[in-house]
């Protein structure tokens, strides 16, 4: 209820930018391996098709989905999955199910919990879009290198979480929101 009006206004500014739909659905594995839709606004063109990450510059990215995926707004329809249960607030963030297939070893501790909205490497990899812009394989980039650091972080996290890290993170997720905006 309290995010409604920013609910109502991303969504607006969505279908005035690029039509409909407004919201995108993300196939990720969560906890246990299963597999679920993640909600996000959507910030790409529709059917733009394409690889499963994104570069600074993409051209199927909207031009007010650049200002959401800035501020990370896109992402608040995930409140819907941590309501019904896919997902916490705080945790590993999901990923797509070719990434955890090339790293089932690594998954089997972190899919232990529920994926999260926001996590460590959220806040590292802030500018991942940047980051993989500048490499001249994206794709290999990621897969070799980002993702790896993103399960490092991971596993951190497994091993030293608590209620006042997750404090931490939110709050921390909240200043490079602020930041952006």
């Amino acid at each position: 209820l309290l995010l409604s009006p920013i609910f109502i206004a991303v969504a607006f500014a969505v279908w005035l930018g690029s039509g409909r739909p407004v919201l995108f659905r993300h196939r990720r594995v969560g906890q246990g391996f299963r597999k679920f839709d993640v909600l996000k606004f959507r910030t790409m063109q529709v059917q733009a098709g394409g690889p499963a990450i994104t570069v600074a510059g993409d051209a199927r990215i909207t031009r007010v989905g650049r200002f959401l995926r800035a501020t990370k707004l896109d992402e608040l329809p995930q409140f819907w999955n941590v309501l019904i249960g896919d997902m916490s607030l705080v945790g590993p963030r999901p990923e797509v199910p070719e990434y955890v297939d090339m790293f089932r070893e690594r998954y089997q501790r972190i899919l232990t919990v529920r994926p999260g909205i926001t996590d460590i490497a959220s806040i590292r990899f802030r500018n991942e879009e940047k980051l993989l812009a500048s490499g001249s394989e994206p794709l290999r980039e990621y897969i070799h290198r980002v993702l790896p650091l993103k399960l490092d972080l991971a596993d951190e996290y497994l091993r030293t979480r608590s209620l006042r890290l997750d404090c931490v993170i939110l709050f921390k997720t909240l200043l490079v929101m602020l930041r952006t905006a």
